[in-house]
C-alpha cells in the first residue's frame, strides 16, 4: 500500500505572533488563545491536548487527553495512576503537552514535570463527574488486556449493583496529575512556512525568559 502525500499543501495566514504583543508570563499567553480557541465555533474539544511520556521500556508514547484545569502553577489532567501513562509518569514525571488548534493555525508546547495531586483536589473533581463516569473508573482496569467487550460490560454491571443506591467514591488509584512547565512554546502559522515560534523557557529566579525560534 502507498500513498504520495508530498503535493499536499496549506497556506498558513490568520495571525501573527509578535514579541512586542505577547506578556512576560506565558500562562497569561496560554489563557487568552484558549480562551479564544474555546469559544471559536470551528473549533472542537479545545481542551483536547497530546500528553507524551516515557514509558518503561523506554519507548515515548503519545495520547490525547483532557486538560481539567489550568492555573498560574501549571496544567491539570485526570487519569487511573495504575494505567500505562500512570506508571510512566511515575517512573518518569518528565512529559510534553501539546495543543493543536487547527482551525485557528495554532499550537502550543509545553515540557514540564508531572506531580500527583492532594487527594482531597482528586476527590472534588471526582465528585462533580457524572455517575456513569465514576462507574467507568472502578470497571475498568485501564490499559490492561481484556478477554473481550463482555467482559467489559460485566465488570460495569457489577459495580452498577454495588453502588447502586449509595454514594460512589473515588478509587485510590484514580486522581489527578499537575504539570508543572518549565518551557513553553506557542506557534502560529505564517505564509511560506516563515511560521512565528516563541518559547518562554523557566529560569532559576522563576522569571521566564522568552525568546524566537526559527521556524
Amino acid at each position: 500500500m502507498e500513498k504520495d502525500l508530498s503535493n499536499y499543501r496549506k497556506t498558513y495566514q490568520k495571525g501573527a505572533l509578535l514579541e512586542e504583543n505577547t506578556p512576560e508570563n506565558p500562562m497569561e499567553l496560554f489563557r487568552d488563545w484558549f480562551l479564544i480557541a474555546d469559544a471559536s465555533d470551528i473549533t472542537y474539544e479545545a481542551n483536547a491536548m497530546n500528553l507524551a511520556t516515557i514509558g518503561r521500556d523506554g519507548y515515548p508514547k503519545n495520547r490525547i487527553v483532557l486538560l481539567k484545569k489550568f492555573t498560574w502553577e501549571g496544567f491539570i489532567f485526570y487519569t487511573n495512576y495504575e494505567s500505562e501513562k500512570g506508571k510512566a509518569i511515575t517512573n518518569n514525571p518528565k512529559v510534553c503537552l501539546s495543543f493543536f488548534w487547527q482551525a485557528l493555525e495554532r499550537q502550543i508546547v509545553i515540557k514540564g514535570k508531572a506531580e500527583k495531586l492532594a487527594e482531597n483536589l482528586s476527590d472534588g473533581y471526582f465528585e462533580s463527574r457524572p455517575d456513569g463516569s465514576k462507574l467507568g473508573a472502578w470497571a475498568s482496569h485501564q490499559s490492561e488486556v481484556v478477554a473481550s467487550r463482555e467482559e467489559l460490560d460485566r465488570q460495569l454491571k457489577i459495580y452498577e449493583a454495588k453502588f447502586k443506591g449509595t454514594e460512589i467514591p473515588r478509587p485510590a488509584y484514580w486522581g489527578g496529575f499537575l504539570v508543572k512547565p518549565i518551557s513553553i512554546e506557542f506557534w502560529q502559522g505564517r505564509p511560506n512556512r516563515m511560521h512565528d515560534r516563541i518559547r518562554y523557557l523557566l529560569q532559576k529566579d522563576f522569571n521566564w525568559k522568552k525568546e524566537r525560534l526559527a521556524p
